[in-house]
């Protein structure tokens, strides 16, 4: 058995790209600690303006800062190096949290859901003023958070964005019926709104709920062409063809690759070394995180199975 591991190259490739990237665990430490302050402001501004969707978006927020919570620990995590128990690291654990984010906001968008419904039967009338003040105040903060986690890749902080961007877009609601209610008094517009933004944040959750199941179930990445990648791996001088080539993703960003190269005669060590050169140079034009290629001579018995291989 014969077989090269292209980490190196990858690794080389993915710290070049990362230094252009902004550091999302210093920005979800940020946005945790905006969230959490802010949310003790929006429970003492609902209970002083009577504003029950202002004292519901709190406890909404009260649930976005435990989700920010967990994704800066899990983030924090994948910057230790692997374990015995952990051998590719801990960038999976990403995917944990942002399965944990994606259930409470499933949860914290019923719970608006349960608020507002009633309201449409019943509505309530609200300090036009103070709600006026709140909804600046937290446009500006949930605004700020989201443009500083938005270029993040990881699907982590993809989740926590979208836990943030419904925050910046209730309170651009809870702005303008504020705005309305100064001149007139229509407050059945608040529970309207808020049903439709957290119609439209359901839609995005169940998106990213889809993403995040498709990399636990290790999904051959959307953006990867595997095909074109087999052949070019196969096209290989000295390759009569490839098998079991496998590529998954650790994170939604860091991807994997294994592959079995089968060759068309057993190579000389030059031979060996230009074959494995030229492979790893595929390898890193694709910017695998990790890769490993074997090589196989004919005849040899592959560590798959011989009903597997050839």
């Amino acid at each position: 058995m014969h077989h090269t591991d292209q980490q190196k190259h990858a690794d080389h490739r993915g710290h070049h790209h990362s230094s252009h990237l902004p550091d999302s665990i210093a920005d979800i430490k940020l946005a945790f600690f905006l969230n959490l302050s802010f949310t003790v402001v929006e429970l003492i501004g609902g209970i002083l303006t009577n504003s029950t969707a202002i004292i519901a978006d709190a406890i909404h927020d009260m649930g976005d800062s435990i989700a920010l919570g967990q994704a800066w620990y899990f983030e924090s995590l994948t910057k230790n190096p692997g374990s015995r128990r952990y051998t590719y690291g801990y960038r999976r654990f990403t995917l944990l949290g942002a399965l944990i984010s994606i259930v409470i906001l499933l949860l914290s968008s019923v719970f608006v859901l349960t608020e507002a419904v009633p309201r449409l039967i019943t509505p309530e009338p609200a300090n036009a003023q103070g709600m006026l003040l709140l909804a600046i105040l937290g446009v500006a903060v949930n605004g700020f958070a989201v443009l500083r986690l938005s270029a993040n890749k990881g699907v982590n902080a993809q989740v926590v964005t979208l836990h943030l961007l419904e925050d910046a877009l209730g309170w651009v609601a809870v702005l303008v019926v504020a705005i309305v209610l100064l001149f007139k008094d229509i407050p059945i517009l608040d529970p309207i709104l808020a049903i439709l933004i957290t119609l439209y944040i359901l839609y995005g959750v169940i998106k990213n709920l889809k993403k995040t199941v498709d990399l636990l179930l290790q999904a051959t990445p959307e953006e990867l062409d595997i095909e074109r990648l087999k052949t070019e791996l196969q096209e290989l001088s000295l390759v009569k063809r490839e098998h079991h080539t496998h590529v998954w993703s650790l994170d939604g960003e860091h991807h994997v690759l294994t592959a079995h190269l089968l060759t068309e005669r057993p190579l000389s060590a030059l031979e060996y070394k230009d074959v494995k050169q030229a492979a790893g140079e595929i390898v890193a034009r694709y910017g695998f995180f990790h890769s490993t290629i074997e090589l196989e001579w004919p005849e040899e018995a592959c560590r798959i199975g011989a009903n597997h291989c050839h």
